[in-house]
């Protein structure tokens, strides 16, 4: 606020009326007022700030003027060039329209949406063209003028899918195809997309199966048409398509649909499908109700379409390797994905955090309890891959161990919350860190895993085994079946639910976990169990399988690097060996003790240094300099176990027995 100038003898007549603290206040004022004045040198040009005038209307929950069509044209997978036509119904008036492409995206938690790689956006009223403007402060928005006598206006436009990784994700190949309808539509602002009206229709490459768990499905030779649906549902169901397709019914509803490079990688055994209806029937046994009608587990087996783990109401998309079922002995530790997208059907799709929840896809998203949304359904996942059988107990133990010893290590949590890695899908995008053990990254998943484990074994422990967090489960996540809607909840809702099971301080519990640094990892539940984390110089199972499958080495615990399968260094742990010798991410090691480099010779070194002695010797290189690397390590090569070390029952035969009716 401006003050008009006062004489000298005015300012002091008024200045002697007021206390000693407010003339003190005053005369600091006073003081710093010609500072200020001049932080700017006089005569230079200044702009000032102009109005915005573009303008996006606020939602609001009211019907659409109408049903809107979307005809996609998906016949061309050898380009991945996806073309879109859309007839928009408007209202009488005329005007400006304006039209979003979807930005923030369930699922992602964040502004993901794919606005870069469409071209060729037209607007048209009776093959008329209309004028249309992109807002240059919202790329998601463009404004469409509109005659006051149209009921409906066409768009049409291209996705370019990315043909290569290095350019997105890739979502088609010839042999199969993963359509998001968010990158293939857009939507008329000022409306709940829950009250925009869409009626669907795809033509797939001839011969091509698709399957998307919409409603009203009529097929025409490659051209499928579906019934009448929300926008917000449209979203929430993505297909899957492809060349080799096979379909299995896990029993409730319920069913596995897989796409796959080839035929061959088609061949599930009996005993591979009985294990995944278990896991449905686990499921169901746990929360005790099915927030969905129907349940399509979308599955893509491949080396060639972009990875995806994404979970919906109705369905989930899924890729592995292609020999999922080829190899199954050999591919355990991959399985624990399908478990984890289908609890979101009730964690995180049903039961949503309230600040997760939008009435659109414009509307920012905030993740503040992503550490129940996710670290829940992330301890859910290993609970009920046990359970099932798609996991062995060990499995399951050994990939616990390996978190917890990473976040016991991790030096990152002496600054930055749990909660605050909630924001990472907003801030980094998943993108590479040179030192993600000191920044942190989207730890709510794992450590809130590991918390939710602590909870389980402290409920389990205090109660005599006579209640646990599945009595959360049933209370927290109860649906009416066939319900596939939401339900939001805020922290005070999760302290209730637990407080019902088990009397405790549990808001001080989660807040302490979840939204403090600089305390311990949470491993209190291992000690619950009567287990401890302890270290051998061979990996466990889980470690040692995404070794095999990464071809990588990782030595995270002794040298305090992870060297991928071309020799380069991809990860170096903040005040570790390797880190304190000035190694980074992007070094190659070329040798070691002067021989060519191979992770058995790196490990070799490792274990022979143990003596006290002797020190790692490499050589690396990096951006073209080349060095010696000498580094004074002699802890052996380490790796995390759990072992039990208590008598008497085991807590997690408990934790892990099946619930299912068998």
């Amino acid at each position: 606020m401006m003050t008009p100038s006062l004489s000298a003898a005015r300012r002091d007549a008024l200045a002697s009326r007021l206390p000693v603290s407010l003339r003190l206040s005053l005369a600091l004022a006073l003081v710093a007022a010609p500072i200020a004045s001049t932080a700017q040198p006089q005569g230079l040009s200044q702009p000032s700030i102009t109005a915005d005038p573009a303008s996006i209307a606020v939602p609001e929950d009211k019907p659409y003027v109408g049903t809107i069509l979307l005809r996609v044209d998906a016949s061309d997978p050898d380009r991945g060039i996806f073309k879109i036509r859309q007839t928009i119904p408007v209202s009488s008036s005329g005007g400006t329209v304006t039209l979003l492409y979807p930005q923030w995206l369930p699922g992602k938690h964040a502004p993901r949406g794919a606005i870069a790689d469409i071209a060729g956006f037209q607007a048209s009223l009776g093959g008329k063209r209309l004028t249309w403007t992109r807002q240059p402060t919202n790329v998601y928005a463009f404004d469409v003028d509109v005659p006051a006598d149209a009921k409906a206006i066409d768009i049409e436009f291209m996705f370019l899918s990315p043909t290569r990784s290095s350019e997105g994700r890739v979502v088609a190949t010839p042999a199969m195809m993963n359509l998001q309808w968010e990158q293939l539509s857009f939507y008329p602002a000022g409306y709940f997309t829950r009250q925009i009206p869409v009626q669907l229709d795809v033509t797939l490459p001839a011969g091509w199966t698709g399957v998307a768990a919409i409603d009203g499905l009529k097929v025409s030779g490659n051209r499928y048409s579906y019934g009448v649906t929300s926008y917000e549902s449209l979203v929430d169901s993505p297909m899957f398509a492809g060349r080799f397709f096979r379909k299995w019914d896990l029993g409730q509803n319920v069913a596995l649909n897989v796409v796959a490079d080839e035929e061959q990688y088609l061949a599930a055994t009996p005993d591979h499908i009985a294990r995944h209806a278990a896991l449905v029937a686990e499921s169901i046994a746990l929360f005790g109700s099915r927030p969905f009608d129907r349940y399509e587990f979308l599955l893509a087996l491949t080396e060639e379409l972009g990875g995806i783990g994404l979970e919906h109401h109705r369905s989930s998309e899924n890729s592995r390797p292609q020999d999922y079922f080829t190899r199954w002995d050999n591919n355990e530790s991959q399985r624990g994905l399908l478990p984890h997208e289908f609890v979101h059907s009730w964690n995180g799709k049903y039961r949503r955090p309230a600040k997760l929840w939008t009435p659109d896809f414009r509307t920012p998203m905030q993740g503040n309890l992503l550490w129940v949304y996710e670290g829940q359904t992330s301890f859910w996942d290993l609970v009920l891959a046990a359970r099932s059988g798609m996991q062995s107990k060990s499995m399951v133990l050994a990939e616990w161990a390996s978190q917890a010893a990473y976040f016991d290590a991790q030096p990152g949590r002496a600054w930055r919350s749990v909660e605050d890695t909630t924001l990472d899908p907003v801030m980094a995008a998943r993108k590479q860190r040179s030192f993600a053990s000191m920044t942190r990254a989207e730890d709510y998943y794992n450590e809130g895993s590991l918390m939710w484990l602590s909870a389980d074994m402290l409920i389990r422990t205090q109660s005599k085994n006579k209640k646990s967090l599945d009595d959360f489960a049933k209370i927290f996540f109860a649906a009416r079946d066939g319900d596939y809607g939401q339900s939001t909840y805020d922290i005070a809702d999760v302290v209730a639910a637990l407080q019902a099971v088990h009397p405790y301080d549990w808001d001080s519990f989660l807040r302490d976990q979840m939204q403090k640094s600089g305390l311990p990892a949470p491993l209190s539940g291992f000690a619950l169990a009567g287990y401890q984390l302890a270290w051998h110089d061979t990996p466990n199972i889980y470690d040692r399988d995404r070794m095999i499958s990464a071809r990588n080495a990782d030595l995270t615990h002794s040298l305090g690097l992870v060297v991928d399968r071309h020799a380069m260094v991809s990860s170096v742990l903040w005040n570790g060996p390797a880190f304190r010798a000035d190694m980074v991410n992007g070094t190659k090691i070329l040798a070691v003790d002067g021989m060519a480099y191979s992770r058995e010779r790196l490990e070799n070194a490792v274990r022979k240094a143990a003596d006290g002695k002797t020190p790692i010797r490499l050589m690396v290189e990096r951006g073209g300099r080349f060095r010696d690397v000498s580094i004074p390590y002699h802890g052996g090569l380490r790796w995390p176990h759990l072992e039990k070390i208590t008598p008497g029952p085991d807590w997690f035969d408990r934790l892990f027995a099946a619930r299912r009716p068998i």
